[in-house]
């Protein structure tokens, strides 16, 4: 007997995260799951300094101030309640849920889910995780667990789970798996999904967006939402924004399925809704992606503001004054921003910005001795001397880097509610199953990717100088010292013209930034899209602050600014049509 859809939303999309959430969605509508992603990257490092502070901590203390209305919500409602909040110390978040339903007298029953942490890794590491995959969430939930909470598992992993349990996947219903998987995808980001960050956020009231939520059939098809009466939209260009995010190729590779990005189809389903479906599966590699932190060494940082005339030469003389105290300084990066404007009517807006950043393995070089030397010019260097904050101490940064480990060699265990421990096996290291979805997940080519240089098919019409932005959208992002811009079109005569124009080397005359960094492209007809692979552009990642956007936030909307020649008649053509 088919299974009715699995209702499942997403309460946070990172640690700090809008507080109210969690009651937002077991308060707007009906659910059966309600999940959290409150990891990333940065977050590792920041609770790994948190449990230097205090071994009982390390995992995320948002959720438990939620849970404490939250817990008996969802409770009342019959919700179960899947995150990833117990980061580096699932076992004390679990026991600390179970302390505050004893104190609140909720009777609800706590899993977890360990064996990411592996820890101790190597020399200077702070914190090494093995990305793990929903199937210890599903056997929590079998096991009849109201409350599941994790360390690392992949952000996906808190949507692929709870489908898994819902439907009785097998391990090798692939399809079906990886539809799951890209719906967590969509959903792990929060309200990503319903218009925040979004490129046309001019066409939909998106101040105050919902929440997303998943229909999951069980077929693997779902249906992307959000409550009814939430602000935000859901759109396909929503929807296809957030699928663009963070991911790197055409196969979205994974511990549980590897899904097929390039099989992705998207069709409206009514208004906010939008049908996400054709999504093929592949077995997942064999090894698992682990994340390390390690504390890089110190850095710090001084920001001139140089107002006026001359504003080079300025910049040219703080730079000589300070020559002789960074000597000897491991690393030293100046950036000079010309946010000045001629004949401003303000003060600020006649301003620039000269930025100093300075990182060493001892704090004694990047301490206070640096930054008195940068304030004592302050009567003694250009007109007008004055820097944005007072001058600081040396303050750690970050590094993550990230490796791979053989998944078998990896104790993931579901820790049930009675507590017996439950030795999760690869998904690699599974017999196969008769009833699997799609017997084994054969290998199905990928489309062409198209790579000539050069600007297309140019119309009768001509062409016109603008900003890509007036025809395209674009979401970016980091993954360890990577960044990745995805770009996408409405139609499929911008399509055309963007797979021919938007080429690797085309990109880097618009980003001069990337020039020298290897860059891949990848392309996704079925959502009309490109995703770019910018290795190396942040460095050591966001810990480290390498870069003025360290995450790449805003590297998509600084590529959408970029001028070059368009077809007329796509600029003619309103937003949203299509073909």
């Amino acid at each position: 007997m088919t299974r009715r859809p699995l209702l499942i939303g997403n309460a946070s999309g990172f640690y700090g995260d809008r507080f109210g959430a969690l009651r937002e969605m077991l308060t707007g509508g009906p659910l059966d799951v309600v999940t959290g992603d409150y990891l990333a990257e940065l977050t590792m490092l920041i609770l790994g300094r948190d449990r230097l502070k205090n071994p009982d901590l390390g995992y995320a203390k948002t959720f438990l101030r939620q849970l404490e209305e939250g817990l008996g919500l969802a409770q009342e409602r019959g919700v179960r309640i899947v995150a990833n909040a117990g980061g580096l110390n699932p076992a004390g978040l679990a026991g600390a849920v179970r302390a505050l339903a004893a104190k609140a007298g909720v009777p609800v029953t706590v899993a977890h889910v360990e064996g990411d942490d592996l820890m101790p890794y190597s020399e200077g590491a702070l914190t090494a995780n093995a990305y793990l995959g929903g199937a210890g969430i599903t056997a929590c939930l079998r096991a009849g667990a109201d409350v599941v909470v994790t360390g690392r598992v992949t952000d996906a992993a808190l949507v692929s789970g709870p489908a898994a349990w819902w439907f009785d996947w097998a391990p090798d219903d692939h399809d079906r798996l990886a539809g799951a998987v890209v719906a967590g995808h969509v959903l792990e980001c929060g309200t990503q999904a319903t218009g925040g960050n979004y490129s046309f956020f001019t066409a939909h009231d998106v101040r105050r967006p919902g929440f997303p939520l998943a229909e999951i059939s069980e077929d693997g098809s779902s249906v992307i939402t959000k409550h009814p009466g939430t602000g935000g939209v859901v759109t396909a260009g929503t929807v296809t924004a957030q699928l663009l995010y963070e991911t790197q190729g055409v196969r979205y590779l994974g511990p549980d399925v590897t899904a097929r990005l390039d099989t992705v189809r998207l069709s409206g389903d009514g208004p906010d809704r939008v049908r996400v479906s054709g999504v093929l599966g592949e077995p997942p590699p064999s090894s698992l992606k682990v994340g390390v932190t390690r504390i890089g060494g110190w850095r710090n940082e001084v920001v001139f503001v140089l107002t006026g005339l001359d504003i080079e030469a300025k910049a040219r003389l703080v730079r000589s004054q300070l020559s002789d105290a960074l000597e000897g300084v491991a690393t030293v990066d100046w950036t000079l921003a010309r946010t000045d404007h001629e004949d401003a009517p303000t003060e600020e807006t006649a301003s620039a910005l000269l930025r100093l950043v300075v990182r060493d393995p001892s704090p004694d070089r990047v301490g206070r001795e640096l930054t008195s030397a940068a304030i004592e010019l302050a009567l003694a260097s250009y007109p007008g001397f004055h820097v944005t904050t007072p001058p600081g101490p040396a303050q750690p940064y970050g590094v993550f880097t990230s490796a791979v480990i053989p998944a078998d060699v990896v104790p993931h265990t579901a820790v049930l509610p009675d507590g017996t421990r439950l030795p999760i096996l690869s998904a690699g290291a599974l017999p196969p199953s008769p009833r699997a979805s799609n017997a084994g997940g054969a290998v199905v080519s990928a489309p062409p990717v198209f790579e000539e240089r050069g600007l297309g098919r140019s119309p009768s019409s001509g062409t016109t100088r603008a900003p890509l932005g007036a025809v395209a959208g674009a979401r970016s992002g980091d993954k360890g010292g990577d960044a990745n811009i995805g770009v996408w079109v409405e139609s499929d005569a911008a399509w055309d013209w963007l797979h021919r124009t938007l080429t690797v080397e085309t990109l880097q005359d618009l980003l001069p930034e990337t020039a020298g960094l290897p860059v891949t492209r990848h392309a996704l007809p079925n959502l009309r899209a490109l995703n770019f692979t910018l290795t190396g552009i942040l460095g050591d990642g966001v810990a480290s602050g390498h870069r003025f956007d360290p995450q790449a936030k805003a590297l998509g909307e600084w590529l959408r600014a970029r001028h070059l020649d368009i077809p007329n008649h796509l600029l003619s053509a309103p937003e949203g049509t299509g073909s």
